[in-house]
């Protein structure tokens, strides 16, 4: 697929710039434009059209949901992931009724943010291949990106971490049908072996699922794929 392209909005320069980073060391993403106001958010947005904006609460304008409200109102799905010294409760929940999926208080580390940008990929990722059909708990999950949130609080095994857990299965959701471990450590640049524990975990969770491809000779070969939309 294409880059994900991404705005960043922040009234402040240098976290703007530090964020800008961050997200354009990231394989696959894009930073498109920056805004340090709301007015200046809303005129990128409509100019780049992007898959995703960050965005910050506090602007000198428009406040950042006022900027999602009008956003959403013009019919506009963009993702967002908030990034934000706001933690008060009334605006986590109004940003959520907005579509917010993904809420970072400031200050954050690089793999907080790292790791929301891999579930906003494996969302997009998800709508691109979901089917026409009526959806069963598993497709409906892949869509909302929650299945490897189930796996995330299923108790990880010592030695798996939840930032590779999520690099896997955005990895795995990328492959156009199913892959195996050794696939999916090349792409990720990690051990075989690694990534296949972290494949077990998903298919252990429910989060994947695995079935053997048998070759003309030796042993079956495990192929893992996400759950089947379509399937019962």
């Amino acid at each position: 697929m294409n880059d994900i392209r991404v705005v960043i909005v922040d009234d402040d320069f240098a976290v703007a710039q530090v964020n800008r980073a961050f997200v354009d060391a990231q394989p696959g993403f894009t930073v498109v434009a920056e805004a340090h106001t709301g007015e200046a958010a809303l005129a990128a947005v409509g100019r780049h059209r992007p898959h995703l904006v960050l965005l910050d609460v506090y602007l000198p304008d428009l406040g950042g949901l006022d900027v999602l409200r009008r956003l959403r109102a013009a019919g506009d799905d963009v993702e967002v992931i908030a990034v934000t010294a706001a933690r008060d409760l009334e605006t986590v929940r109004r940003a959520r009724l907005l579509g917010v999926r993904h809420y970072l208080v400031k200050p954050f580390s690089g793999t907080s943010l790292v790791e929301r940008l891999d579930e906003v990929r494996r969302g997009i990722v998800a709508d691109r291949s979901a089917p026409s059909a009526a959806l069963d708990q598993h497709g409906i999950d892949r869509v909302l990106g929650t299945a490897t949130a189930t796996a995330r609080r299923v108790a990880l095994p010592k030695g798996l971490s939840p930032a590779s857990l999520e690099r896997v299965a955005a990895g795995l959701a990328a492959c156009p049908a199913d892959a195996s471990a050794t696939e999916i450590a090349e792409a990720l640049g990690m051990s075989r072996v690694s990534a296949r524990r972290y494949l077990e975990h998903l298919v252990a969770s429910g989060a994947a699922e695995v079935a053997p491809r048998y070759g003309s000779a030796g042993r079956p070969e495990h192929r893992y794929r996400m759950p089947r939309g379509g399937r019962a």
